[in-house]
């Protein structure tokens, strides 16, 4: 890597970072002005109220690096505009909770925008040396693919610093990646960005953390985690994709747990609870800071398979694949993240 684009890497960084965390208290102030707190509940961990909106300040930081280090294209117009939608309709809930129907609709309509004005799609791909085209069903699958990312962010942020952090662990994942495969082009830009405004409202959100992202930011950063997912799919093997996504692995393992648990109830599939994996590990007497921390520490794991894996030695990344979703596996055999089985 050159000395250009080394310095080029740390000025998208520093630059984001330290425009999020200059602008945090004040959207702090705006949240509680605005009456955008999170009240404690039973369900919630947290003991007293807290501002909301901070994903305001982590897009206010994604924009402000765009406009110094981006270049326009129509790629780029979707991605604001589908952004704009979708921090929007979060800072709302984040005021006065929204209807998760309204919720859904508008995360339709930026994953609409996305693939059929921005034509940034999953349009075929190679799986065991077979090829698929998806023709017009590759508007249908990009879209639940950004749906399934906005929503796995979505319902892990249940800690402080979690879902931050798991985010930040992807971009900087990512970023290493592009920068092994010599790729610098928008989604090269993109995850900088986002790594230093993620890390910048981090520092205000971790335990303990005097600011909330809310919807507004878990929304947003699940949104933009799929949309440099998608940027990075150049090649139609199925690895292109999913390997990155792996990084991904522990809001999608809790998602589709958290789905089937509410099927096995018979609950709504939107219905919140307190069975998240990180419910379950706090119920193993750990502290907050300790299960994020161990929760980080599993997704780095994964982001060093992937990591080895693009190094090429294929065979090692995926004996560290199994052997962790092997632990995963176990543990899920001892908690009630599926069935609760204190209820039995």
């Amino acid at each position: 890597m050159g000395q250009e684009v080394l310095t080029k890497i740390l000025l998208m960084v520093i630059t984001s970072f330290a425009f999020v965390a200059v602008i945090v208290p004040f959207i702090k102030r705006i949240a509680i002005h605005v009456g955008a707190l999170d009240l404690p509940n039973e369900r919630k961990v947290h003991k007293g109220p807290m501002p909301r909106l901070g994903g305001l300040a982590i897009f206010l930081g994604f924009l402000f690096g765009y406009m110094i280090f981006g270049e326009p294209s129509s790629t780029m117009n979707s991605i604001l505009i589908a952004s704009f939608i979708i921090v929007l309709t979060g800072a709302i809930d984040d005021i006065r909770p929204l209807k998760a129907s309204v919720k859904f609709a508008s995360q339709l309509a930026a994953a609409s925008v996305i693939a059929i004005y921005g034509k940034l799609l999953i349009q075929d791909i190679i799986v065991f040396g077979l090829y698929f085209d998806f023709g017009i069903f590759s508007y249908i699958i990009t879209i639940f693919f950004i749906l399934g990312c906005i929503n796995c962010i979505n319902l892990i942020d249940g800690l402080d610093g979690l879902a931050a952090g798991i985010s930040a662990i992807y971009f900087a994942t990512i970023g290493i990646i592009s920068i092994i495969m010599g790729k610098m082009g928008l989604d090269f830009i993109l995850t900088f960005i986002m790594l230093g405004s993620v890390l910048g409202f981090l520092i205000h959100n971790f335990n303990p953390a005097s600011i909330f992202a809310g919807d507004s930011g878990s929304m947003f950063m699940g949104f933009m985690i799929a949309i440099i997912a998608l940027l990075g799919f150049k090649s139609v093997t199925l690895t292109s994709l999913l390997i990155p996504l792996l990084i991904f692995a522990i809001p999608i393992l809790d998602t589709v747990f958290a789905i089937i648990r509410r099927i096995i109830k018979g609950e709504k599939i939107s219905k919140p609870d307190k069975l998240h994996l990180h419910h379950q590990l706090l119920n193993k007497n750990l502290s907050q800071k300790q299960v994020v921390l161990i929760i980080y520490a599993v997704d780095i794991l994964f982001a060093i398979a992937s990591i080895i894996y693009v190094l090429k030695n294929q065979k090692l990344g995926y004996i560290i694949y199994a052997i962790l979703s092997i632990l995963v596996i176990l543990l899920i055999t001892k908690t009630s993240i599926i069935i609760d089985h204190k209820k039995k």
